[in-house]
């Protein structure tokens, strides 16, 4: 049986997997998040937040991608495949007050366009890697019973992209003009830097022990709609070596304990994997499978 918030959906999927060329972003505040027109609905995001403030002094809002829908692009027999990401901005304050409001559900469009029926919510895109091992064992951590979304369930290393490791504070306005072409580049470079970053912080691998990533898709968490794009990487190294380099790993806080497993170990846990990680494994099964055609 399933357990609440395994449910995805992919959104899209590419399972040839996309080089860092092959990946295009948009980055736009036309793909903002839109206030939605019920007035107490809006209030409630500010009310969360003070109350979420009130209980932990520490939480920190920072902006993230929002992501606004993509447009897959198949290339002929001179051109590659590419995907073009349609991305905003928003900030963890309005993800807590929108995705993951208690109400979330009342947040959503009356719409069978995705897009649209996510319009009112944040949707900060996360990101989460397939992280395989010189072995073939796959990197899979625990969660700590201390974060706030899925404690103790089992999670590949990921986070988020940061606008601010790129100098992105806002959208660019009339008065700071910013070639959008070079924007656009900067962002989508950090879609694949931020991945890697997320592994060496989260399992303390060196990142030269790292292949480049590899984009495999995007997949998203139904309880709160919640997107993840997700990549696949090799590691040069064995799981064993891995595991000892995961007690010095900087951000180990996040998680209690690091796996290295097989697929068939996998398969055993995906009921106590959020939705938008295994809707992610189900993006690296099917990379798996169109390699083996």
């Amino acid at each position: 049986m399933d357990v609440p918030g395994s449910a995805y959906k992919l959104l899209l999927s590419c399972p040839s997997g996309l080089s860092r060329s092959q990946v295009l972003v948009d980055f736009s505040a036309s793909y903002d998040r839109i206030p939605h027109p019920a007035a107490s609905l809006e209030k409630s995001i500010a009310e969360i937040w003070s109350q979420r403030i009130q209980e932990n002094p520490s939480l920190y809002n920072g902006q993230k991608f929002r992501y606004g829908g993509c447009t897959l692009k198949s290339g002929d027999d001179s051109r590659q495949n590419s995907v073009s990401l349609k991305l905003g901005l928003t900030d963890y304050r309005t993800f807590v007050g929108t995705n993951l409001n208690p109400l979330w559900e009342n947040f959503l469009a009356s719409s069978e366009d995705d897009t649209v029926r996510c319009w009112h919510m944040a949707s900060p895109l996360g990101n989460g890697a397939i992280v395989e091992t010189s072995d073939k064992r796959i990197l899979v951590l625990q969660r700590s019973f201390n974060v706030g979304e899925f404690p103790g369930y089992f999670v590949f290393p990921g986070g988020h992209s940061e606008p601010k490791e790129i100098g992105i504070s806002g959208h660019p306005t009339d008065e700071i003009l910013t070639d959008s072409e070079v924007l656009n580049e900067k962002v989508a470079e950090e879609m694949f830097d931020g991945i890697s970053r997320e592994v060496v912080e989260e399992i303390g691998v060196p990142a030269p022990s790292l292949t480049d990533p590899i984009f495999i898709g995007i997949s998203r968490r139904e309880l709160n709609v919640r997107p993840t794009a997700f990549f696949f990487l090799q590691c040069n190294l064995e799981s064993k070596e891995v595991q000892q380099l995961y007690s010095n790993a900087q951000d180990g806080y996040e998680s209690t304990q690091l796996y290295a497993m097989s697929r068939s170990d996998i398969d055993s846990v995906t009921s106590k994997l959020p939705g938008c990680h295994r809707g992610g494994y189900a993006l690296y099964e099917l990379m798996a499978a169109s390699e083996d055609k």
